[in-house]
């Protein structure tokens, strides 16, 4: 039977850091709507594997009108989101579950406020889930950090922390099992539900600084700065 694979992006979210009166996958990169390089880009890392992407209610018929209005021509599948991420990412998973006509390879995970997402990062996390129950890229970090503590704070030593990113990527039955149970506040990203479903065979794969999530209005520059060094 035909393996099938699926790049789930999320892009139900409010927004609210970034300000405005439009959710920042919305607003305006290189001329037109933020989550459409997105998803170009992530195409572009995988033609083969079927797009599902997370919207809002109140935004899908907006995303239709802007898709029309800008000629955008990526064939891909909206599903409504929940209240929370990972609520969002379990109702991709269970369209997943649903239509699939095919056995599921593996399912990527990706914000949607990452548009500079490249072949060869996306490339290296696929392989590294050989042996794994998922991969994810991740970075060093450069800055001192501090744990906040009742009394203060403390030094802690950096090069005991990553800063996590997207995509993540996991088998399909291993994600779709861990997404079967209750979900929980603190689940802020896929690796964490996957832990907590007792799948903690990770696969850390180096970052790229420049895959950059656009949270400020000021990052938005930033990265049609490193999208045009591609």
């Amino acid at each position: 039977m035909q393996r099938m694979n699926y790049q789930i992006i999320v892009a139900a979210g409010s927004g609210s850091r970034y300000g405005g009166n439009m959710p920042k996958q919305f607003c305006d990169l290189n001329g037109r709507p933020l989550l459409m390089t997105t998803i170009e880009r992530l195409h572009k890392c995988d033609s083969e594997s079927e797009i599902i992407v997370v919207l809002s209610l109140d935004m899908t018929d907006e995303w239709r009108q802007m898709s029309d209005e800008y000629s955008f021509a990526i064939k891909h599948t909206i599903v409504v989101g929940g209240a929370t991420r990972a609520a969002s990412v379990k109702n991709a998973i269970d369209h997943i579950e649903r239509s699939t006509c095919g056995t599921p390879g593996w399912i990527s995970i990706h914000d949607a406020a990452r548009p500079v997402i490249t072949p060869k990062l996306f490339k290296a996390i696929v392989d590294g889930l050989d042996g794994y129950d998922g991969a994810l890229p991740a970075c060093k970090l450069s800055d001192s950090i501090r744990r906040i503590e009742t009394t203060g704070s403390v030094a802690v030593d950096r090069s005991l922390y990553r800063s996590v990113q997207t995509p993540q990527i996991f088998h399909a039955d291993i994600l779709i099992d861990a997404y079967r149970q209750p979900l929980r506040p603190e689940f802020t990203d896929d690796a964490s539900v996957m832990e907590a479903a007792g799948y903690t065979n990770l696969c850390l794969v180096d970052g790229d600084p420049h895959n950059i999530k656009v949270t400020n209005p000021g990052d938005m520059a930033v990265a049609e700065l490193y999208l045009s060094l591609l």
